[in-house]
């Protein structure tokens, strides 16, 4: 079947739906409620509920953590409401001893500024990011022992550093920590830093221009405070309770103002340090809290949640091919072939080479991720119908044209494995081996005829968060693309832009108006998104070649991105077998006039970088990507980009830029930074798919450490190193 029409149908927002309600379409999860069991502790964990969430976002009591990790792969989204706060908060468990945490604080007592007419009505929101590593794990007599750090690279309005241990007994769990900062504002204790060095007792209440940056100079410094509580586990599955003994006497706090009135000045009372509140399970899926907090304060919140390790997709109607060899004398029906390696195996537009020892296919590969499932799935149609003389099936998929990867399959083994003909005791033999790309033997039996011309369509989400203007800007559009082969290494290709429905209007941010040392490549956003209703985003000649083995390159020009136009080249070095890959991509580029986006503005740049692929070795499914380079607007840094995929193809990373550029004149937020998700689409659909959405967040627009934003990198051409 020819897919020369692929509608490529999918929306980002139903993407984190469908995750959050995937575990239903799940097979059978051991573990589903975090018990842990061991014959050597006599106070087995009784969790039957799990881990919960805190005020914070992250395992914790309500406002203070505890030591406890949820399962590798746990996702959470928080939301907690109080008379002073809104906390929104996303927590990530990225392995099992290291939990992240990005949250947004809305201080409901406070506005954005004092210039109105800039951000309107909005009150003031903080971000935040928290990590908490485990240090050591529960046994039978020794507690788990964690620490953490709160508020790391924002304004410090709620830093704070702790350690904490927990230990089970029984239904109960017992809490006691250590903090620092803002979660100890109590000072209950003196800071036992304090005896090392006088400096340790003072902690600075301001923090680096333009906020978002590390405060190392303020760790476990200032007020310190002991905290505590316990965590018990009713006979009642789903409810739990609370207790907690709170660190922080709230005397020095970010709400201490009349909404409003920064002339007026009020403090949040608290008339007793003991908080208590009950989490009741409404789903696996589902949480909600109750609490009475500083004993006058109510506090009601719920979690959402799923476990990124834990989605299968279900495809009921995919039913693989069954191992079946038919009578080949009369000679093989090679049509035949292609047609099951396209229907059953993803293998589009084959081209087949046999001789009397081997048969190469090659062929794009559309339908299945895992190209373990892809390749059995070719071997069996393969084995169906080729002689049982031809010794090696080689699988050769091909992306863009270009051959990319290669399996060797050894047909003796490969049916001594399907009819169960292994001698007992004996292992079953290897049948699938990864090769290196090479030419490829045998003569033509089949030559595909793919259709020259592509298009598809999908929604597109540009977004931007805690901005003065609007908390969040966003547009959602429609895309389509279409691409027109001339030859298998030249292609002409282009995208457009439908705008449904934005609110860039409110965009209105200016960097520096009087200060030309920082061109404006990224904030003009507003100008290109409102400009038309319908926007040409890329318009391009590109071509692809394979000039050596393990090496690719590519050149194009055009309109290569909403905002620029120019020319560029790549090359990628990419050694089979390895597990890096580098490459590097360089381009000149103009500005495109968004009065008229055919049309170039005044400002070009050169800009290019070296980037090295490392799929690291004693971290499970962690994968890293550096950078250096040039930017858009001529500065120069590198970008780290680190992200973890799990058991269910869910991968997800964070990124942070740093640069040349100053802070003040990068502006709010200091560097550039954000985390991303991306969502492979088979695990919502009901027939498999390659195809994958992408949440993407990142807390404002701005000029530095901006990368253009190209339309086909080598890498995902040549196909990722995992």
């Amino acid at each position: 079947m020819t897919k020369n029409r692929r509608f490529k149908i999918g929306c980002l927002s139903l993407a984190i739906g469908s995750a959050l309600s995937g575990q239903a379409m799940a097979q059978d999860v051991a573990d589903k409620s975090d018990i842990v069991k061991s014959v050597t502790n006599p106070n087995t964990r009784f969790d039957s509920a799990g881990v919960s969430q805190s005020d914070f976002g992250g395992t914790g009591l309500l406002q203070m953590p505890t030591a406890r990790m949820a399962r590798s792969g746990e996702f959470n989204l928080n939301y907690r409401d109080n008379e002073e706060y809104r906390r929104y908060s996303v927590s990530m468990q990225l392995f099992d001893w290291l939990e992240t945490t990005v949250r947004y604080t809305d201080i409901r007592t406070r506005p954005y500024s004092n210039n109105t007419d800039f951000s309107g009505n909005q009150t003031y929101k903080d971000k935040s990011f928290d990590v908490k590593a485990r240090l050591w794990q529960e046994s039978a007599w020794l507690p788990d022992v964690s620490f953490g750090l709160r508020d790391i690279a924002g304004t410090g309005l709620f830093d704070s550093e702790y350690l904490v241990a927990s230990k089970r007994m029984g239904p109960f769990d017992f809490t006691f920590g250590i903090g620092w900062g803002n979660m100890a504002e109590s000072g209950n204790i003196k800071n036992p830093a304090c005896e090392f060095k006088a400096s340790f007792c003072q902690r600075s209440g301001s923090y680096k221009t333009g906020g978002g940056q590390f405060e190392v100079g303020n760790f476990f410094h200032g007020p310190a405070a002991l905290f505590g509580g316990i965590e018990y586990q009713t006979p009642w599955n789903p409810l739990c309770f609370k207790l907690e003994y709170d660190g922080n006497d709230y005397s020095d706090e970010a709400a201490d103002r009349i909404k409003g009135r920064s002339d007026v000045g009020i403090r949040i009372k608290q008339d007793s340090p003991f908080n208590i509140g009950m989490v009741y399970r409404v789903s696996d899926y589902f949480d909600t809290t109750l609490s009475w907090q500083r004993g006058n304060t109510l506090m009601w919140g719920f979690s959402l949640r799923t476990n990124f390790n834990d989605l299968r997709p279900v495809h009921p109607e995919d039913v693989p091919p069954v191992y079946a060899p038919v009578n080949s004398d009369n000679g093989t029906n090679w049509q035949q072939v292609a047609r099951e390696l396209d229907e059953k195996a993803g293998y589009s537009d084959a081209d087949i080479y046999a001789d009397a020892q081997q048969v190469t296919i090659v062929a794009d590969q559309e339908k299945y991720r895992d190209k373990n499932e892809a390749n059995q799935r070719a071997a069996t149609i393969l084995a169906n119908h080729v002689p049982d003389s031809v010794g090696e099936y080689h699988i050769v998929r091909r992306s863009q044209r270009l051959p990319v990867e290669s399996t060797a399959v050894n047909t003796k083994a490969f049916r001594e494995v399907q009819t169960a003909s292994t001698p007992l005791g004996q292992p079953e033999p290897v049948s699938h081996l990864a090769e290196p790309v090479s030419d490829i033997n045998g003569q033509s039996v089949l030559r595909s005829e793919p259709s020259r011309f592509t298009y598809g369509i999908e929604p597109a989400l540009t977004q931007s968060v805690g901005g003065a203007e609007s908390f969040y800007m966003y547009q959602v559009a429609l895309k389509g693309s279409a691409d027109y082969r001339l030859s298998d290494h030249w292609s002409v290709g282009g995208a457009a832009s439908l705008n449904l429905i934005n609110n860039y209007d409110r965009f209105n941010y200016k960097t520096p108006p009087n200060d030309s040392s920082l061109p404006r490549v990224r904030t003009w956003i507003r100008e290109y998104v409102t400009s038309s209703d319908l926007l040409l985003t890329n318009l391009q000649l590109t071509r692809l070649d394979n000039p050596a083995t393990d090496w690719y390159t590519q050149v194009y020009g055009g309109y290569l991105e909403m905002m620029y136009a120019g020319v560029g080249s790549e090359v990628l070095y990419r050694p089979f077998g390895e597990r890096w890959a580098l490459g590097l991509y360089v381009n000149y580029v103009k500005q495109r006039d968004w009065n008229d986006i055919m049309r170039t503005a005044d400002y070009d740049v050169v800009t290019g970088h070296l980037t090295a692929y490392w799929e690291m070795p004693y971290v499970e499914g962690s994968f890293a990507k550096i950078s250096v380079g040039r930017y858009l607007a001529g500065d120069y840094g590198v970008t780290v980009d680190l992200s973890r995929r799990f058991d269910s193809g869910i991968t997800a990373g964070v990124f942070a830029t740093k640069t040349d550029i100053s802070s003040k004149d990068y502006g709010e937020g200091s560097f550039t930074k954000g985390f991303y998700i991306f969502i492979p689409f088979d695990l919502m659909f009901t027939e498999p798919t390659v195809k994958r959405g992408v949440v993407g967040w990142v807390p404002l627009t701005r000029d530095g450490g901006q990368m253009l934003q190209r339309r086909n990198g080598l890498y995902g051409v040549a196909g990722e190193i995992r």
